[in-house]
C-alpha cells in the first residue's frame, strides 16, 4: 500500500515512521539518564545525611560532578562573596537564590527532548488525517478517470489513504503516553532536587550558627 501511494502521502508515511522512530530513542535516552541522575542524587544524599559542615559534606562526595556538589560549592561561593557582610539572614537569603537558579537550571537540561515528545504526540494524528484526505482525494479523481464505483477499483486507494492515520496514531498513541511517564519521574527527580537543595542551605545554616564565615572562606579557597 506505502508504494502505491501518492508520493504527498508517502512523504506523510515517511515522516510519521521517523517520528515514531524518535520517539522510541528518546524513550531509551531518557530512561537512562533519569535512572543515572536519580541514583547518583540519592546516592549524594545518602553520603551528607550526617555531616555536620559544608565542607566535610565536600570531602564526603569527592569528585562526584552531580547537582549536589554545585548546591554546595554555590552554598560556599556564596558565603566566600559575603564575607565580612554584617548580617546572617542575607547570606541564606542569596545562596537560596543561587540554590533556584541551579535547580531551574536543571529541571530545563532534564526536561530536554519531553518537548519533542508532546509535538509528537499532538500533531501525528493531524499529519496523518492530512494524508488521509489527501489519499481520498487522489482516490475519488481516479474514481472519475475510471467512471466506475467497483469496490475493487475504489477500496485499494481508500486502504492505502487510511493507511496514513493509521500510522498517525502508531506514533502520536506511545509518544503521549512516554510523555506522561517522564513527566511523573521527571516531577519525582526534581522532588530530589529539592531535597538537595534544603540539605545545603541546612548546612550553610549551621556553619554561619556556628560562626565560621573564616572557615567557609578558606574551604572555598
Amino acid at each position: 500500500m506505502f508504494l502505491s501511494a501518492d508520493i504527498l502521502v508517502k512523504i506523510v508515511m515517511s515522516g510519521l515512521a521517523l517520528a515514531s522512530l524518535a520517539t522510541w530513542t528518546i524513550l531509551i535516552a531518557k530512561t537512562v539518564e533519569l535512572s543515572m541522575v536519580r541514583r547518583r542524587l540519592r546516592a549524594a544524599l545518602a553520603k551528607i545525611g550526617n555531616v555536620r559542615s559544608l565542607a566535610e559534606a565536600r570531602r564526603s562526595l569527592g569528585a562526584d560532578d552531580g547537582i549536589l556538589p554545585s548546591l554546595l560549592e554555590a552554598a560556599t561561593h556564596e558565603a566566600r562573596l559575603s564575607a565580612g557582610i554584617a548580617g546572617d539572614g542575607g547570606i541564606k537569603e542569596r545562596a537560596a537564590s543561587r540554590f533556584a537558579e541551579i535547580s531551574r537550571a536543571e529541571g530545563h537540561r532534564i526536561r530536554v527532548g519531553m518537548g519533542l515528545l508532546a509535538t509528537i504526540g499532538s500533531t501525528s494524528p493531524f499529519v496523518g488525517l492530512f494524508g488521509t484526505v489527501w489519499g481520498i482525494m487522489n482516490s475519488f479523481i481516479g474514481i472519475s478517470k475510471a467512471q466506475t464505483t467497483n469496490l475493487a477499483v475504489v477500496a485499494p486507494g481508500i486502504a492505502e489513504a487510511l493507511l496514513a492515520t493509521a500510522i498517525g496514531l502508531a506514533a502520536a498513541i506511545p509518544a503521549v503516553i512516554i510523555y506522561n511517564h517522564f513527566a511523573r519521574l521527571t516531577k519525582s527527580y526534581l522532588e530530589l532536587v529539592a531535597r538537595a537543595s534544603g540539605a545545603a542551605a541546612r548546612l550553610l545554616s549551621r556553619d554561619l550558627d556556628r560562626g565560621q564565615a573564616t572557615v567557609l572562606t578558606r574551604a572555598a579557597e
